[in-house]
């Protein structure tokens, strides 16, 4: 798409990125609205979110979940500069999925917002981006003050969502996947992204959305 093709498209003041995503979640959700959480969320901390929002969908897929979705890490607004991208902005959004935890009683995992937050500042500062079969060692449980023995993420196609073409550039949706001491331990020995893939498709066996269970344990 040209500037000028664009231009004619949109208006400034449409979310062209934003748009995008919604029409891409809709081939899932349809038109179900989800929960949505404009920053700052709850316990946002260390200054400004860089995540403008996240929607949590609940699924009964598989088993009973809550899918998260970002809205920051592309380019969600009005930008003619960058019609026709080969990436929009860092080229991915996150996604998560959560199976509901015992001591939540049925409330939002904004946890889990405030990691993806995390993450993306990181991108944000280091200029460094996550891809697939990247993973990150949390240095500690990945929900603090919480009795998990997931301490760990790795970062794979989101198996619903996969890879969209917007306006600005291609967007990946990056789906988190929480791992045990046991599996970032073996990562770290071998810390390639095909032996996280490996271990990705061994999840997948049981586990075919790779949903994270904070009770899991190997």
């Amino acid at each position: 798409m040209t500037k000028e093709e664009y231009k004619k498209l949109f208006k400034e003041d449409d979310a062209v990125g934003w748009l995008s995503i919604d029409k891409q979640l809709e081939t899932v959700y349809g038109k179900t609205e989800p929960r949505h959480y404009a920053p700052p969320v709850h316990f946002a901390i260390g200054g400004e979110d860089p995540i403008d929002g996240t929607s949590i969908y609940d699924s009964e897929k598989q088993t009973l979940h809550r899918h998260l979705i970002s809205y920051g890490m592309s380019q969600l607004y009005y930008d003619a500069e960058q019609a026709g991208g080969e990436f929009s902005k860092w080229g991915f959004e996150f996604t998560f999925r959560i199976k509901p935890f015992s001591e939540d009683n049925d409330e939002d995992p904004l946890w889990a917002i405030q990691v993806m937050n995390n993450l993306a500042r990181y991108v944000y500062e280091s200029k460094r981006w996550f891809e697939p079969y990247h993973f990150i060692p949390a240095k500690g449980p990945i929900r603090l003050e919480t009795a998990t023995d997931i301490v760990g993420l790795a970062f794979v196609p989101d198996p619903e969502l996969g890879v969209i073409q917007t306006p600005h550039g291609e967007v990946s949706f990056l789906q988190m996947v929480g791992l045990t001491t046991k599996e970032v331990d073996r990562l770290l020995a071998k810390p390639h992204t095909s032996e996280v893939e490996k271990l990705i498709n061994d999840m997948r066996l049981y586990n075919p959305l790779l949903i994270t269970d904070l009770d899991r344990v190997d």
